[in-house]
């Protein structure tokens, strides 16, 4: 019990190295006991990672239960509180299933090569590397996935987000549990009578952080020379309207106060386009009939049609049935140039996983008596200046979704999100995401939010205005387009691949020869 505390209690504080604590440096040392506590043990285990997992993703996620309390749906307190609960619990039991996995993994490969000498503290410390990356690559491909290691070192550690550039995401986890590898290999013969500690694995674990920081500042320092001509002037609107009344008559009226004054006055202060929110219009566009509308869409359609300054517009497409989140491209003269439908929707919150059997027992968190239908994966919106990559809330926690509409030609990123129904961590957290993707991508992003925390981030990761949290707000930057590809655009997550085949063939001989 003792030594499942400790693996909890190491987890919880790998999970403070996000939003609201933000205690990044601890990711440094934080994955060392768990680390150290497989090494100890005879048998294979999982129920020790389980813990570290639990312990991480739920602290790291308990932002989740700001959805409580939802009694403006129309869900009464104690049972939106029991949603919350539960969705916090499996969110943390699914982190719990990652971990455990990769503890059951190393502990059986230790414990199967007991007294054997090919596997040195190295060779188990590639394979822990290797296998843990691998295992981030599948939970992101899945419907359920936020909190990879790496994001605990953005928005604060720059040079090393930069490593980001190579191969994602993967790069940055790669080093961070290598490096913890390297204190528990240190310690995992400790003689307490002797106080003796493995150096060479001490100076190695310094080796691969100072070599990390190093390139990273390296790629962090490049200069980014941009080009006059590549220049553009983009405003965006932080409308600030509650969820509680987002969906009802004074919400919507709100919007067309707040959206349509803030374009005008934008439009006058001479930007070149306008980003709004995620549905920062919650109704279905009509494209061109909306001129004839005397609806909160068809006022803020007239006011781009009048000023004729193009607007990328948060709203909903489809009919009052079937319907997609969208972001919508409108061309100065008002009409709709491209769109981008919500690809990724968050399970439960957007739609029922596996439906025919579910659907009957689990009641959609959102208050919209319709099915939300998601997007396609071959998007690239196309906006007057050039192709855009585009993420819409919960995308930005997908990568390899980004990398694939910068690979396709998009040439600065547009984030738009929600971010009403929680606390301040879950904003800060996903500020954390993009930041991390804007690096990855090397491309300027733009983030409009609902209640914050909207932004402006160049592609070396720095944020170059921010927003206050639950406040309306204007504001215009100039960004850059890029055609620039980073390794990670070309080739996205080669590392990972890279990693499974070298730690094969150094263990592949000895076993070999071994005859086991």
């Amino acid at each position: 019990m003792k030594l499942l505390f400790l693996s909890l209690l190491s987890g919880i504080l790998m999970g403070c190295t996000v939003a609201p604590w933000e205690w990044w440096g601890l990711a440094w040392f934080a994955l060392a006991p768990l680390w150290w506590l497989i090494g100890r043990q005879t048998t294979p285990t999982w129920h020790l990672g389980a813990a570290w997992g639990a312990g991480f993703h739920g602290t790291a996620i308990f932002w989740i239960t700001g959805v409580h309390p939802m009694t403006w749906m129309g869900v009464p307190w104690l049972a939106s509180l029991a949603i919350a609960i539960a969705c916090w619990l499996f969110i943390a039991l699914w982190g719990a299933v990652l971990v455990g996995l990769w503890a059951y993994l190393q502990a059986y490969l230790q414990q199967w090569s007991r007294g054997e000498k090919f596997f040195g503290w190295g060779a188990r410390i590639l394979i822990g590397v290797a296998s843990w990356c691998l295992l981030e690559v599948l939970w992101r491909s899945l419907p359920l996935w936020w909190s990879s290691l790496a994001y605990t070192q953005s928005p604060h550690n720059l040079p090393i987000l930069h490593l980001g550039q190579l191969s994602g995401t993967t790069t940055i986890t790669a080093v961070l549990v290598a490096v913890n590898g390297c204190w528990a290999a240190a310690f995992d013969s400790f003689d307490l009578s002797r106080k003796r500690v493995r150096l060479s694995a001490i100076v190695a674990g310094l080796l691969v952080l100072g070599l990390a920081q190093g390139l990273g500042g390296y790629l962090y320092s490049r200069p980014l020379n941009d080009r006059p001509e590549q220049s553009l002037n983009v405003g965006l609107i932080q409308g600030n309207i509650p969820n509680e009344i987002k969906l009802y008559p004074d919400g919507l009226r709100q919007a067309l106060e707040g959206y349509t004054r803030g374009y005008e006055e934008l439009s006058e202060a001479g930007v070149d386009g306008v980003m709004t929110p995620e549905t920062a219009l919650p109704v279905l566009w009509q494209g061109d009939r909306l001129q004839y509308s005397n609806s909160p869409a068809g006022h803020f359609y007239q006011a781009i049609r009048d000023r004729g300054v193009p607007a990328w517009v948060g709203t909903l497409r489809g009919t009052p049935s079937h319907y997609t989140n969208s972001l919508l491209s409108i061309s100065r003269n008002g009409d709709t140039l491209s769109y981008y439908d919500k690809a990724i929707l968050v399970p439960l919150g957007e739609y029922i996983p596996f439906e025919s059997v579910l659907g009957g027992f689990i009641s959609r968190l959102s208050p919209l008596q319709a099915k939300m239908i998601a997007g396609s994966g071959d998007q690239l919106l196309e906006t007057p200046f050039g192709p855009a990559i585009v993420s819409i809330c919960y995308e930005s926690a997908f990568p390899q979704h980004l990398q694939a509409q910068a690979q396709r030609g998009g040439e600065f990123f547009l984030s738009a999100a929600n971010n009403a129904h929680y606390d301040a961590s879950m904003p800060r957290q996903h500020h954390a995401q993009d930041v991390m993707r804007a690096i990855e991508l090397d491309r300027w992003a733009v983030r409009a939010t609902n209640t914050g925390y909207s932004a402006f981030v160049n592609p070396h990761g720095e944020t170059l205005w921010i927003s206050e949290i639950n406040q309306y707000a204007t504001h215009q930057e100039t960004i850059y387009r890029r055609q620039s590809r980073t390794l990670y655009v070309r080739w996205g997550d080669w590392l990972v691949w890279l990693l499974a085949i070298v730690a094969i063939l150094v263990n592949a001989g000895p076993v070999l020869r071994s005859g086991r």
